[in-house]
């Protein structure tokens, strides 16, 4: 089970690396490093950003957002079934350096499936009530 865990996490940056250019991303420039932890074994990945070009590399360097996560939360991630933002609010994945960055990263992750978007009522339905 977690080899097929370790490919989809290496699946998922190998898919990213290869996009080359996230419009998603465009006005966006900077580093992040993800260190997925594993018991006593840290796989790293670092994810460069200039103007919406990316590059992916296993380089333990430096990076503007730093996030840290147990492989079981972070599997959860690439696989859809966890929100990164979230997730740093519940305190399973840690970050350093800049948010901003994380803000604008959540949008290369899959969104959590099986979940239906909440209906706002408007104030004046509200009044009517």
């Amino acid at each position: 089970m977690s080899d097929s865990h370790n490919q989809t996490v290496a699946a998922f940056f190998d898919e990213l690396g290869s996009r080359g250019h996230e419009p998603l991303l465009g006005k966006a420039t900077g580093s992040a490093r993800f260190d997925v932890v594993d018991s006593k074994r840290t796989e790293r990945w670092l994810l460069t950003i200039d103007k919406g070009d990316i590059g992916v590399s296993r380089k333990n360097a430096a990076a503007d957002c730093v996030l840290r996560s147990n492989k079981a939360t972070f599997d959860g991630v690439v696989a859809g079934e966890v929100n990164v933002l979230a997730a740093v609010l519940r305190g399973a994945v840690a970050v350093q350096g800049d948010p901003k960055l994380l803000v604008l990263l959540q949008r290369l992750f899959p969104r959590p499936s099986g979940r239906r978007p909440r209906r706002r009522h408007s104030s004046t339905a509200r009044r009517k009530q």
